[in-house]
């Protein structure tokens, strides 16, 4: 079962990393808010269709979370696609996937601890890896990039808080309304900075129904029911293939060029992620052990 559950997990990290050139597509004829919104209320209708039991689970906290969570949402999702107006969807899937080694930066923050070894060697390497993604020949950072660096930080937030939020509600019911609040948060901010419309092209639709049924609903619901049967860790290493997929996916479909740039500042986020995982390696272990001592 935790085989079939890891791939599930592959699938879902796919979809993600698709959905960059998604965005991509999607920007050629919709504004960014636009599609936030469309993307998630698509994502909402489907997950509330199949779990529509889970809507009526509720209460004032889901509510009031759930509300929280979908304003980070729309900046999580919206910022990446500001930043592909000026750099190309495979930096922008290597410079987002830093939320793996901000996650544990920004929790020993919130415990008033320094960063362990492993996470400090992680640091360095994506460090290393971003000036050679983003910084030019006149050593200055292109705007599409702030954007992307970001989204790490609000989605580091974000999953943060998911953390905290999900061990006091249902996470489904909880899911759900986070994107129905998505919808309604992203559809204001169109309706204030941008013309609201519908798909009008082939591609458009393409990209709108990719992100919402592959990158949101699916991803939501595979998430949920995989991570049921696999461990976090598994888990994380998992969602560290993110920037390959979306790199792989800009040149299949976007048609950008692996450059010798791309590869190194790449790989060097990539070994960061990855080592940046080996603290979760450290964590089991301890906690096995104690538990051996006990038994």
């Amino acid at each position: 079962m935790e085989l079939k559950a890891n791939i599930l997990m592959v699938i879902v990290t796919m979809f993600w990393g698709l959905s960059y050139t998604f965005m991509v597509i999607g920007l050629e004829t919709l504004d960014v808010f636009n599609t936030v919104a469309l993307r998630s209320f698509i994502a909402f209708v489907i997950a509330a269709l199949i779990f529509y039991k889970k809507l009526f689970k509720i209460n004032k906290k889901t509510i009031y979370f759930a509300m929280i969570q979908g304003f980070l949402l729309v900046f999580t999702v919206g910022l990446p696609m500001f930043g592909l107006s000026t750099t190309s969807a495979s930096n922008a899937g290597f410079l987002v996937s830093l939320t793996v080694v901000l996650v544990p930066i920004l929790a020993s923050i919130i415990d008033k601890q320094l960063p362990s070894k492993t996470v400090s060697i992680a640091i360095i390497c994506t460090m290393i890896g971003i000036s050679v993604l983003t910084i030019n020949s006149t050593l200055t950072f292109q705007l599409g990039d702030i954007y992307c660096l970001l989204t790490a930080f609000a989605y580091s937030i974000y999953i943060i808080i998911n953390g905290k939020i999900t061990k006091s509600v249902d996470s489904i019911s909880f899911g759900i309304y986070q994107m129905g609040f998505a919808t309604i948060i992203g559809g204001v901010f169109c309706l204030l900075f941008e013309s609201p419309q519908i798909p009008t092209t082939s591609s458009a639709w393409i990209a709108v129904l990719g992100l919402g049924i592959l990158c949101s609903a699916f991803g939501f619901i595979g998430q949920t029911v995989a991570q049921q049967h696999t461990s976090a860790t598994a888990t994380s290493l998992i969602f560290s293939l993110e920037p390959i997929f979306a790199a792989i996916f800009a040149v299949i479909f976007l048609g950008e060029i692996v450059t010798i740039k791309l590869l190194i500042g790449g790989l060097f986020i990539f070994g960061g992620n990855i080592i940046a995982q080996l603290e979760h390696f450290q964590h089991i272990r301890i906690v096995k052990k104690a538990s051996a001592k006990t038994v």
